[in-house]
C-alpha cells in the first residue's frame, strides 16, 4: 500500500495541470477537498470506497481489461483508456494493489460483469410507415421544445433543490400546451442542454444565445442540432472509435457495476425515440440514424421527405384570428406569436389578435407600421378592417404613460397627459412596491426603482406604457431575459485550480525527503509510536523507538520509551521511519 501510494503520488505530481484536473473531475473529487499534497491525493484515490465508486464508471470492456491486466501482459487496454484517466493503473497499465483487491472483490460479487456479452444483431432498415411516424414525433418534439425555450426566454424556469423544474413552472407549461405530459419536461430540457440551447445554473434554467438562434431555425436544422448534441453527450462506453455509437440494444449491458445505469440507459433511449432517432416498438433503424451511428454528421435530408411541409402564409380573418393551414415556418411563427395569442397548435394552427396581445407586441418593440408590413406580407387575404382598427386604436393608446430616468436626481419619472390615469397609478395597490410618490410642484410620479423595473410593473398591470431614452425618444425594451452566452462550461483546470495549487505547494514527491517528512507529520498528528533509523556522525545507523510529539525547525521531538527521556533528532539525519 505504501509503495503504491508513493507511486501514484509521484505520477499525479508529474501530470500537467489540465490532465490532473481531468483525473480529479473524473473521480468526482470535490474542489473543496482538504488534501494538502499529492500523498493525500494518492491515499484518497486508493481508498477502497473511492475505488469502488470509480469502478462503477468503467464499462464492461474496461472492467474485463482491468481484471485481466497483469505486468506480464503489460496492461493491454488499460494504459491509455479510462482506467488510466481514473488513476486506477500505473504507467505500465497494471492496477495498483488496492485497486486489484477491489476488482477481485467485485469480480467475486458480480462475475457476469467481467465477462464479455455477445453483440446484438445489426438492426434492420425501418419501413416507410415507421420512418414517417418517427419524423412526425421529431417534428412534434421540436415544437414542444421551442415552446419551452420561448417561455424560458421570457421567464427562466425555476429548479427545485433536487434539480427538477418546479411544480409551478411545470404546470404553467402544461396549461400553455407546450407539454402533452408533464414528465416530458426533464427529457426535453436534457436534450436542450446536450445541444447547448439551454443551461441549468444554480436554481434556474436559462436559454443560451445558440438557443435563441435555434428558435428561428427551420425544423430540419433544429433536428440536426439536437441529434449532434445527443450523440456528443453519450457516455464513453456507448461511443465507437469512428465517433458513432453502439446499437441501442447493447446499451443496458455496458456499465454492469453501475446500479443507476439501467434507468439512465432507458432515459437515453426514450430521448432518442422522442427525436425520431429510434423506433418506439422495434429495433428497426432509420437512414438518418444509421448515418449518425456510423459517425457521419447529422443530416436531416433523408428525414425531410417525411416531415410536414412548412408554410409562409396565413389567412387573416375578420374575427381577429389568423389561420395557418399548415405548420408555419418557425421564424414567422415566433414573430406572429409576439403580437397574437396562439389558441391551437396542430397541422393547422389558430392565432387570435387582442388588444392585450397587440399591446404586448408594442411593448416588445413593435410599431403599428411594422405590424402592418409584417401582416401584409404574411397574409393571403390582406389585413381585415377590424384587425387594422385594432392595431390603430392600440397604437393610439399605447404610450399614454411614459417612463424615463431623471438625469438630475437619478430617480424614475412616470408621466402622462391624463391626470386621471396618473391618479389611478398612484393608488394602484399592485404598484405599491414601486414606492411611487407625487413630488411637490411636479405633475409626475417619482420612484427610486430603476426605470426598466417600473416599466415592466406598469406593463404587467396593463397600463399603456412606453419607455423613453435619455433624449426623450421612445425606446424598445424587450422582456426577454438576456440570453446566456453560448460558452462551454468551466474547464476542470479552472474548477480545481485552488486544490492543484495547494497540492503542488505541499511535500515534494521526488526522492525520499518529501515522503519521509509526510510520514513524520502523520506520526506527530497521531501521537504514534514509531521506529526511527538515524545515521550517526560516524556513518553508522541507530534505531530509536519514539512516541512522536512534535516536528519543527528541521527536528523531530519524541519520547524515547526505552530510555525514558525526550529526544530531539535532526530530520536530515533520519534514514527511515516505520511502525513499531
Amino acid at each position: 500500500m505504501v509503495s503504491d501510494a508513493r507511486a501514484l503520488a509521484t505520477r499525479l505530481a508529474d501530470l500537467g495541470d489540465a490532465a490532473l484536473a481531468r483525473t480529479l473531475a473524473a473521480r468526482g473529487v470535490s474542489p473543496q477537498s482538504g488534501w494538502h499534497d499529492f500523498f493525500d491525493a494518492a491515499e484518497g484515490l486508493l481508498d477502497p470506497a473511492s475505488v469502488d465508486r470509480a469502478l462503477t464508471h468503467l464499462d464492461r470492456r474496461d472492467l474485463i481489461a482491468l481484471h485481466s491486466a497483469t505486468p506480464a501482459d503489460n496492461g493491454v487496454g488499460t494504459r491509455d483508456g479510462r482506467p488510466s484517466l481514473l488513476a486506477l493503473v500505473d504507467e505500465d497499465g497494471s492496477a495498483y494493489a488496492p485497486v486489484a483487491e477491489r476488482v477481485a472483490a467485485a469480480a467475486t460479487a458480480a462475475p457476469d460483469a467481467f465477462r464479455p456479452t455477445p453483440s446484438p444483431p445489426a438492426p434492420l432498415p425501418a419501413d416507410t410507415q415507421a420512418a414517417a411516424a418517427a419524423a412526425e414525433r421529431a417534428f412534434t418534439t421540436a415544437g414542444s421544445l421551442a415552446d419551452i425555450l420561448l417561455a424560458c426566454l421570457h421567464t427562466p424556469l425555476a429548479r427545485t433543490g433536487a434539480g427538477p423544474v418546479s411544480a409551478v413552472d411545470r404546470r404553467r407549461l402544461t396549461d400553455a400546451g407546450a407539454l402533452e405530459f408533464a414528465d416530458e419536461l426533464e427529457d426535453l430540457l436534457g436534450s436542450a442542454a446536450d445541444a447547448g440551447l439551454a443551461v441549468a445554473r444554480e436554481r434556474e434554467w436559462t436559454v443560451t444565445e445558440a438557443g435563441e438562434r435555434w428558435l428561428e431555425a427551420p425544423t430540419p436544422l433544429r433536428w440536426e442540432t439536437i441529434a449532434e448534441g445527443f450523440r456528443a453527450e453519450l457516455p464513453d462506453g456507448l461511443r465507437t472509435p469512428a465517433n458513432g455509437f453502439l446499437v441501442p440494444d447493447a446499451w443496458p449491458d455496458v456499465y454492469p457495476l453501475d446500479p443507476e445505469w439501467p434507468a439512465r440507459a432507458d432515459r437515453l433511449r426514450r430521448m432518442g425515440v422522442r427525436w425520431g432517432l429510434f423506433a418506439a416498438d422495434s429495433a428497426a433503424e432509420f437512414p438518418w440514424t444509421a448515418a449518425l451511428r456510423a459517425g457521419e454528421p447529422a443530416d436531416a435530408a433523408t428525414m425531410a421527405a417525411y416531415l410536414p411541409a412548412e408554410i409562409d402564409r396565413v389567412y387573416l380573418q375578420a374575427d381577429l384570428t389568423a389561420i395557418a393551414p399548415g405548420p408555419l415556418a418557425p421564424a414567422l411563427d415566433l414573430r406572429l406569436r409576439s403580437i397574437a395569442v396562439r389558441e391551437s397548435r396542430a397541422q393547422a394552427s389558430t392565432y387570435r389578435f387582442t388588444a392585450s396581445s397587440v399591446g404586448a407586441g408594442m411593448t416588445e418593440g413593435e410599431t403599428a407600421a411594422s405590424m402592418r408590413a409584417f401582416l401584409a406580407e404574411l397574409s393571403l387575404t390582406g389585413i381585415p378592417q377590424p384587425l387594422d382598427y385594432l392595431i390603430e386604436s392600440t397604437a393610439a393608446r399605447h404610450g399614454l404613460v411614459r417612463v424615463r430616468t431623471d438625469d438630475a436626481t437619478g430617480r424614475t419619472r412616470v408621466e402622462s397627459s391624463d391626470a386621471g390615469l396618473l391618479d389611478a397609478i398612484a393608488i394602484d395597490q399592485a404598484l405599491r412596491p414601486l414606492g411611487l410618490l407625487v413630488l411637490e410642484g411636479d405633475d409626475a410620479l417619482s420612484s427610486r426603482v430603476a426605470r426598466d423595473a417600473v416599466y415592466w410593473s406598469l406593463a404587467d398591470a396593463r397600463y399603456p406604457v412606453v419607455a423613453l431614452d435619455a433624449t426623450g425618444a421612445p425606446e424598445s425594451i424587450h422582456r426577454r431575459t438576456a440570453a446566456t452566452p453560448s460558452v462551454p462550461a468551466a474547464a476542470p483546470e479552472a474548477t480545481y485550480a485552488r486544490l492543484i495549487r495547494t497540492m503542488r505547494g505541499g511535500h515534494g514527491t521526488q526522492g525520499e525527503a518529501g515522503w519521509l517528512e509526510r510520514e513524520l507529520e502523520q506520526a506527530v498528528r497521531a501521537r504514534a509510536e514509531i521506529v526511527v533509523v538515524v545515521r550517526m556522525p560516524d556513518g553508522s545507523e541507530r534505531a530509536f523507538t519514539l512516541e512522536a510529539a512534535g516536528l519543527g525547525g528541521g527536528r523531530l521531538r519524541g519520547r524515547d520509551r526505552a530510555a525514558d527521556i525526550e529526544r530531539t533528532l535532526p530530520v536530515s539525519s533520519i534514514v527511515s521511519v516505520g511502525a513499531v
